[in-house]
């Protein structure tokens, strides 16, 4: 490891640049970086990558490459826009030495802000107020980008010359998946010995799994008629209902057989009993008119499940089609016209770090260095690109970022304090896993 000497020095010129770390966030606020309309931030990590001098490779994922993966599905952002004119950007810098390799990889894609009357602060504008930067993807996860090139920053400002190459790699569409962000780096070559992934874990918290997720849409039939004369027709809604209790009644029994996750209770203690999920999420009726029997009604549903379920992809399905099948089966009209099952969108298996690795080992040792807090572990409710390194490449890659709150709501924010002190655990790893050449 380095020495104190040096672990304080950088510390030190870390927090002298606490103010170019925040005016650096509010700049990449203010890049909106839709999902499929990503580049206004990827120019600005350009931009700054090449001021360090940086090797900066930029690259459009290659959908056809990639959809041999296990892990590959369509984004939704890929069947709207494609990947033209969409970049991933990795800048690196090669080590002096034979010191082991570290990528630090964060999404520059951010949700929409809608509804803005929502927001008291402008969500392109960030905002600072009580030690808190407000604005969207200052939590989620642009603040986390920030805090690794900053802490990357003062090293070279430094001159520490590290022995272990640094990847800084900025990805799209992770809040579709990943599939052309992280996924596309990873069969583009950038498999490093250990990587990082900031999101907001909440320092002294760190990410430790992912949730299994996928997406499932019903079609329920129905016979549309004049209001009326409605008993010529048969409610698409009213037969859509019947299947919509018994899936109710599916996450019900699923969270009653499936062992609660502990990192998903830590994350919510609201969670407990329930770190398995089946959602409906939205219901529609095609072309629908207040005069007509609706002759079709549309159900969207995610489900999700953390590794402690030990269940694949192809389980939950079987299980999600059976139930909709035995409700079919015992009705009369669904009996002879079965709703139809479609998959779509996200769908990704869960997957938990390595915690006896040697990296994250060190990535505890480190947190509670800096923050002077024990560690504790959080994840397996949500999908997230950490389990791209470890279910796949065998990669250590926790999430290691900052404290806020709001993401994907109004009024996104960001601790600032918690943000230098991620900026300060991320340099520590790039010298203590890396190494440097002299110290």
């Amino acid at each position: 490891m380095a020495s104190e000497r040096t672990q304080q020095a950088v510390r030190e010129h870390i927090d002298e640049k606490r103010e170019d770390l925040v005016a650096f966030l509010s700049e990449l606020v203010s890049a909106k970086s839709l999902p499929g309309k990503e580049q206004p931030a990827q120019r600005l990590m350009i931009e700054r990558f090449e001021s360090l001098g940086l090797d900066v490779d930029t690259w459009e994922p290659d959908a056809e490459s990639l959809r041999s993966h296990p892990a590959f599905f369509e984004t939704t952002p890929y069947q709207e826009h494609g990947y033209e004119d969409r970049h991933n950007v990795a800048a690196t810098k090669e080590g002096g030495g034979d010191g082991p390799s570290i990528t630090f990889s964060g999404h520059v894609d951010v949700v929409p802000p809608d509804p803005l009357s929502d927001w008291e602060h402008e969500p392109w504008d960030a905002h600072e107020e009580d030690g808190r930067l407000y604005g969207r993807g200052t939590f989620d996860m642009k603040g986390g980008i920030a805090a690794f090139v900053i802490a990357f920053e003062a090293l070279q400002e430094l001159g520490i010359e590290l022995a272990g190459d640094v990847t800084l790699q900025t990805t799209l569409e992770e809040e579709a998946g990943g599939i052309g962000g992280v996924l596309s780096a990873l069969e583009r070559g950038y498999r490093p010995d250990a990587a990082v992934i900031p999101e907001p874990s909440a320092v002294p918290t760190v990410g430790v799994a992912s949730a299994g997720v996928m997406y499932f849409r019903v079609r329920v039939p129905g016979r549309a008629a004049h209001t009326a004369h409605k008993f010529l027709g048969v409610d698409a809604v009213g037969q859509a209902f019947k299947l919509y209790r018994a899936l109710e009644a599916l996450h019900e029994r699923r969270n009653e057989l499936i062992e609660d996750y502990q990192p998903a209770i830590n994350q919510y203690a609201e969670a407990e009993g329930s770190t398995t999920n089946l959602s409906l999420t939205d219901i529609y009726v095609p072309g629908s008119w207040t005069s007509t029997v609706p002759g079709e009604a549309i159900m969207e549903f995610r489900i999700g499940w953390p590794p402690s379920a030990n269940q694949s992809r192809e389980d939950v399905k079987k299980e999600v089609e059976e139930t909709i099948h035995d409700v079919a089966e015992a009705d009369e009209w669904l009996a002879q016209n079965p709703p139809e099952i479609e998959w779509f969108g996200w769908s990704t298996d869960p997957h938990e770090v390595d915690f006896d690795s040697e990296f994250f080992q060190l990535v505890c040792e480190e947190v509670e260095m800096v923050t002077g807090e024990s560690v504790s572990y959080r994840g397996g409710l949500g999908g997230n690109d950490e389990r791209f390194y470890n279910r796949y490449y065998n990669i250590p890659c926790p999430s290691v970022g900052p404290r806020g709150g709001n993401g994907h709501s109004s009024d996104e924010y960001v601790e600032i304090d918690s943000l230098v002190e991620t900026a300060h655990i991320h340099a520590m790893l790039m010298l203590d896993w890396c190494g440097t050449v002299s110290d």
